[in-house]
């Protein structure tokens, strides 16, 4: 106690200011430790080969795997062509989720800050539909989805967007990517999520696959394994 009354405002200061970063590490580590392990979980889940051919296409970006698991389930209802968007800069680990977090808010900031993808572009003129997929970061999808937009065109196409996401989303960013998505052609547009909860609470893989089946395509319980595909919408 001694010690404490000896300290000066400076050193008060500097003490909590190392006591806040070491929160925040932790914090990001817990994080990091969590998005391994659901990766790890939903790896092997869900697996599917494009179609040789199809009207329907679903292009994803997902960094802990959760919404490249909904893509998957999606894709295979739905009888589609599958691409993942890539952006190594965000993969898993502390950097990954460090930069893509610094990444996000910059484009809250400046729509203009987009990552590169693989691929930057795809020939889109074979389908009738095109689901994005991506999970939500700051509120708004994250930013490879809105880079894959910006440089592609959707002339004559229903677009849907979906996403999974841990809290809250942005109304205002739906509809930003809303208009963003018409100014580049679709002739319509919908929006699909599912809420998987806090990193403590989450839905399991299955709850959310079982979300998917009853709150987008309309699937009871027991259709789920008897119908594989369903009718795009």
């Amino acid at each position: 106690m001694e010690f404490l009354k000896q300290l000066s405002a400076a050193q008060w200061m500097l003490t909590l200011l190392v006591v806040v970063l070491l929160a925040g590490l932790a914090f990001f580590v817990g994080v990091t430790i969590i998005e391994r392990r659901q990766a790890q979980a939903v790896a092997g889940m869900a697996p599917h080969a494009s179609p040789a051919h199809s009207r329907v296409a679903v292009v994803y970006f997902s960094r802990s795997r959760n919404t490249g698991l909904a893509a998957r389930h999606v894709a295979t209802r739905l009888g589609a062509a599958i691409h993942q968007l890539e952006v190594p800069e965000y993969e898993l680990g502390l950097a990954g989720l460090t930069r893509s977090a610094f990444a996000a808010n910059a484009r809250r900031n400046d729509p203009a800050a987009l990552p590169d993808t693989t691929p930057r572009q795809l020939n889109l003129t074979p389908f009738d539909t095109v689901w994005l997929g991506s999970p939500i970061w700051f509120y708004s999808p994250a930013p490879p989805i809105w880079a894959f937009v910006e440089h592609n065109r959707f002339d004559g196409q229903h677009v849907v967007l979906f996403n999974t996401f841990n809290s809250n989303l942005g109304a205002d960013q739906i509809a930003a990517f809303k208009a963003k998505v018409l100014a580049r052609g679709a002739r319509s547009f919908e929006h699909r999520q599912v809420l998987r909860g806090r990193m403590t609470r989450q839905l399991t893989p299955e709850e959310m696959l079982g979300v998917i089946d009853s709150e987008w395509f309309g699937l009871t319980p027991d259709k789920h394994a008897r119908s594989s595909t369903v009718k795009p919408p």
